[in-house]
């Protein structure tokens, strides 16, 4: 697969930068999923989390392990986790080298229905990416992608705001919520999730 030129793409040094100032600006950018057997899908980000290291419910409050080491690593790289044993959420790594932090990707919008999901009614997919586990289960992404940077040539990367959707953001015909975070028992009260507001793909409003 030929690479994009830089325009085309998020790159890292655009999300070395603490979480709590990429994750809003990662609405509106373009998740990317490519399958070499399967081809691409493609998902607006419409909700987002932010981690920072000294957030208590960063997996990286603590201490470095073998399950959180991407998140100190520089910043571009996928970081991925199993909760309850069953779903995956997929997290975009922030900030300088040795600074853990990174942007849960919380909800898509897909464009279109992943060309290896069967016919779904028009309904289901505006919900099908709507939730960490659930746009994981959509795109295919697990734990094999952790680590991996957000290029193209590679399984993900992320495409820039179109210069529509920022017309329309600086003119206030769409805008971002900005609240606290959700299934936490600690750091509960940090407004560090932004959603595309009036999103039907959003997780959960307010």
């Amino acid at each position: 697969m030929a690479a994009l030129d830089p325009p085309q793409f998020i790159d890292a040094a655009w999300l070395s930068r603490p979480a709590t100032q990429v994750a809003p600006d990662l609405i509106g950018c373009v998740l990317v999923r490519y399958l070499p057997e399967g081809g691409i899908a493609r998902g607006l980000i419409v909700e987002t989390e932010a981690y920072e290291p000294n957030d208590p419910a960063c997996h990286a409050y603590r201490r470095c392990t073998s399950r959180n080491a991407v998140m100190f690593g520089a910043a571009g790289a996928c970081y991925v986790y199993l909760i309850y044993g069953i779903y995956h959420c997929l997290n975009i790594v922030t900030d300088l080298d040795g600074i853990p932090s990174a942007v849960l990707i919380r909800a898509l919008h897909l464009e279109s229905l992943p060309p290896w999901i069967p016919p779904q009614p028009k309904a289901t997919l505006r919900r099908l990416a709507a939730g960490p586990g659930k746009l994981c289960l959509a795109l295919r992404i697990d734990r094999s992608l952790n680590a991996t940077l957000l290029q193209p040539g590679y399984p993900l990367w992320l495409e820039p705001r179109s210069e529509q959707f920022q017309q329309q953001l600086n003119a206030g015909e769409v805008s971002l919520t900005q609240t606290t975070r959700i299934g936490l028992t600690q750091g509960i009260d940090l407004p560090w999730r932004w959603y595309l507001t009036n999103c039907p793909a959003v997780s959960k409003r307010g």
